[in-house]
């Protein structure tokens, strides 16, 4: 075999296993509606059955007319809010292919720290005075927000409703 015919099988092999990739994607992408996650609609959310309970919950809760599911467990600068989405889809479509995932579900320690800082953003003329007397280290990037203060310890069902 010639080196220029073994180039030509590696290059063909390359191209292969990428339109394969590509071909498996883009059918992902389809059946899973995963261009609906790209948007704000919180009906996307509940695509997953493990996610039914909590849109539910939000349907019947407080924040329904405020807030979307972006608003709260994504950031809210385009490149984190488009990285998170893009690290929670892969991390939900393994664990659900894999069937290696909570039921019910549980958000990891990263979205909870978005979450707190997203209550943080919206209700910070209500939580103000008790963020001056936290004395926990406050994030550069979004000095309101400290590791001291959770408000989901307190407030679990004020977003979701009450399960």
């Amino acid at each position: 075999m010639t080196e220029a015919t073994a180039r030509r099988r590696q290059a063909f092999a390359a191209s292969a296993a990428l339109g394969v990739a590509l071909g498996v994607g883009v059918v992902t992408l389809a059946y899973g509606d995963g261009t609906a996650y790209l948007f704000d609609d919180p009906g996307a959310c509940a695509n997953c059955h493990v996610m039914r309970e909590a849109y539910d919950g939000w349907a019947h809760g407080g924040h329904r007319h405020v807030a979307t599911c972006n608003d709260c467990h994504v950031p809210q600068d385009v490149v984190g809010k488009y990285w998170t989405k893009a690290v929670h889809g892969w991390r939900h479509s393994k664990g659900f292919t894999l069937d290696d995932f909570e039921e019910p579900i549980r958000a990891k320690p990263d979205s909870q720290r978005v979450v707190r800082e997203n209550c943080v953003r919206c209700h910070a003329p209500v939580v103000g005075d008790v963020l001056a007397l936290d004395p926990g280290p406050r994030p550069a990037h979004l000095p309101a927000a400290t590791a001291g203060l959770d408000c989901v310890a307190c407030h679990r069902h004020v977003a979701h409703g009450p399960r």
